[in-house]
């Protein structure tokens, strides 16, 4: 059985927010807690988060969880360079990587399995969330595609990847709006916590 690694991207800087949104309080914990959590408890066999900016505080928040790290520098860059660095964390031999916004604390475990699960029997080499026709995360993707994505454009983004290869991609259906909400302003932190 080959492993299912997650990538959580948690390196962004917040700037729309004003502060770093990952540690703002969310339900028992805070949003970053919320969403490592919500992996941990899922099918994945194990988990890296990218850390960037505020690198100190997010690490400390996350405490003894059992998650690895790794830093990049380049979070700047914008999103793609987080996932590249999260993939070069990654053994080898790891199978996929299911990619995470680290300000969606609303994805519980149970879309991580449907996602994995319909990987496992569909063979699909791009594994996309859909809710309401709109696609969500996480997405999944068959590490075969580790290259790709190291040489996709920054500016392009991960997006681009389903691009080159459309007839590798499989939508899923899940009945969860959550995968569609990311938490970028205040606005949003307010309507994610009433």
């Amino acid at each position: 059985m080959q492993s299912n690694w997650a990538i959580i991207l948690a390196a962004g800087s917040s700037s729309r927010m004003g502060s770093q949104k990952l540690l703002l309080p969310y339900g028992k914990n805070t949003i970053i807690e919320t969403v490592v959590d919500h992996v941990l408890n899922s099918e994945v066999s194990q988990v890296v988060v990218v850390l960037g900016a505020d690198h100190e505080k997010v690490r400390q928040t996350l405490g003894q969880r059992p998650v690895k790290f790794c830093h990049n520098k380049d979070h700047d860059q914008g999103m793609l360079s987080s996932v590249i660095c999260g993939l070069r964390t990654l053994p080898e031999d790891a199978g996929t990587a299911l990619i995470y916004l680290g300000d969606q604390p609303g994805i519980p475990p149970a879309v991580t399995n449907a996602v994995i699960e319909a990987y496992n029997e569909e063979l699909f080499g791009i594994v996309i969330p859909v809710h309401n026709y709109r696609r969500g995360h996480p997405l999944l993707v068959d590490l075969k595609y580790r290259r790709e994505i190291e040489n996709l454009d920054l500016e392009e983004g991960l997006r681009a990847l389903r691009h080159h290869f459309p007839q590798d991609v499989l939508e899923v259906e899940v009945d969860e709006p959550g995968i569609l909400v990311d938490i970028d302003t205040r606005e949003d932190y307010n309507n994610a916590t009433k």
